[in-house]
């Protein structure tokens, strides 16, 4: 796995190591797309050096997964303004839309 990220005033896509955290203009790419990498004329590739292995995922990573998951059922809805200065109510389902709701998923019926 590699980041690529490109440096559109310099023409230069640089390809390294995975990313930690999203960045505007970067990619994350397998390890055989990384390999064929191709950029337009006149632009440069640096290759910065891939690490041979990829890291191995401990107890750690899926425990910090489990708990935002967790996190993010247990916060409150929102609500959405009604475009009143200082009024809110609850979202309404778009035009059309029937069923019951199940947290941010709907259940469509046929017509």
């Amino acid at each position: 796995m590699a980041t690529l990220t490109y440096v559109y005033g310099d023409s230069t896509a640089v390809l390294g190591p995975l990313a930690m955290y999203a960045e505007p203009h970067t990619y994350d790419l397998c390890a055989v797309h990384a390999e064929r990498l191709t950029v337009p004329r006149g632009w440069e590739v640096v290759r910065l050096t891939l690490p041979d292995a990829v890291p191995e995922h401990n107890s750690d990573d899926l425990l910090a997964l489990a708990d935002a998951v967790r996190e993010a059922a247990a916060e409150p809805v929102v609500e959405q303004p009604t475009g009143k200065r200082g009024s809110k109510a609850p979202m309404e389902p778009p035009a059309g839309v029937t069923g019951p709701r199940r947290g941010h998923l709907r259940i469509l019926r046929e017509p």
